[in-house]
C-alpha cells in the first residue's frame, strides 16, 4: 500500500506540496531577518502551491491518504507557524508574553482546523454519498494566514503607524483564530468547475488578475482579501440550481 502511495506518478502532487512546505519554511527565515515583503511573497506563493497540488491530484486522479496527511502537515507550517512568526517579529514582539501567546493560539487553532478538516473529509468518504460539501466549516488555513497579513499589506502601501500597532494586529489575529475553529460556512472550491461556456471569460479574468498581481501586487492582494471578507457573510450553500450548475457531478463507480 505504501509503495503504491509513493510511486512516481503519485509523487507529482506531493512534490508540489513539499515545495509549498519549503516555501512556507523560507518565509520564517525571511521573517527572522526582517525581510517582510519577501516573507509575505513566500506565504502567498505557498498558498498558490497549496491550490495547485490539490487541483493536480484531482485532475490526475492521484488523491491519496498519504497526500492528504502530507498536505495538512505542510499547511500547518506554511499557514500556521510561518505567518505567526512573521506577525510576531513584525509587531507582536512589543507585547512580550501576550504577543507570543496570541501567536501560539493562532498556531493551535490552525492545527485544530486542519485536524477537523481531515476527520470530516474521512467521514464524508466513508459515507460515500457522492456529494462533497459546497462549503468549508470555518475559515481555511491559507485564507486565515493571508487575513492576518492584511495590516502588513496595507502598511506596505500607506505607512500608517496604526497598521503596525500590536493591539490592532493582536486583535485581528485573535479574531481570525476564532474564525478558523468556528462553524462559519465559507465557500469551498473543491467540487467546483467552470462550465464550457464560461471558460473563455474565466481564463481572461485569470490573466487579468495575474497581470494586476505583477504590476500592483500589494494593492491586488489587499483588494482580494477585502472581497473575501465581504463575502464571508454569504458563504452558505448555494441554491440547488446554481449548485448543480457549478458543482462537478460525482465520478461514476469504478469497475469491479
Amino acid at each position: 500500500m505504501l509503495r503504491e502511495d509513493l510511486s512516481i506518478g503519485r509523487f507529482l502532487p506531493s512534490g508540489l506540496t513539499l515545495l509549498g512546505l519549503c516555501t512556507g519554511a523560507t518565509a520564517i527565515r525571511f521573517a527572522l531577518s526582517g525581510h517582510w515583503q519577501a516573507a509575505v511573497v513566500a506565504i502567498v506563493l505557498a498558498a498558490v502551491l497549496d491550490t495547485l497540488d490539490g487541483s493536480l491530484a484531482r485532475l490526475l486522479h492521484l488523491d491519496s491518504k498519504f497526500g492528504a496527511q502530507l498536505d495538512s502537515l505542510a499547511d500547518l507550517v506554511s499557514f500556521g507557524i510561518a505567518p505567526s512568526v512573521l506577525v510576531y517579529m513584525w509587531t507582536l514582539y512589543q507585547g512580550d508574553g501576550a504577543g507570543w501567546t496570541i501567536a501560539l493560539a493562532f498556531c493551535a487553532c490552525c492545527a485544530i482546523r486542519l485536524a477537523r478538516f481531515n476527520v470530516e473529509s474521512a467521514e464524508a468518504e466513508e459515507g460515500d454519498d457522492g456529494d462533497a460539501p459546497a462549503t468549508f466549516s470555518g475559515v481555511p488555513a491559507p485564507a486565515a494566514a493571508c487575513l492576518i497579513l492584511l495590516p502588513m499589506l496595507l502598511e506596505f502601501q500607506f505607512k500608517l503607524p496604526i497598521l503596525r500597532d500590536p493591539f490592532v494586529n493582536g486583535g485581528l489575529m485573535a479574531l481570525v483564530s476564532l474564525l478558523m475553529v468556528s462553524r462559519l460556512p465559507t465557500p469551498s472550491l473543491k467540487r467546483m468547475y467552470v462550465p464550457a461556456h464560461l471558460k473563455a471569460p474565466v481564463l481572461a479574468a485569470v490573466c487579468l488578475l495575474a497581470t494586476c498581481v505583477i504590476l500592483w501586487p500589494w494593492a491586488t492582494l489587499t483588494a482580494a482579501l477585502l472581497l473575501y471578507i465581504a463575502a464571508l457573510p454569504f458563504g452558505r450553500r448555494p441554491p440547488g440550481k446554481l449548485r448543480r450548475s457549478f458543482t462537478r457531478p460525482p465520478n461514476p463507480p469504478a469497475d469491479s
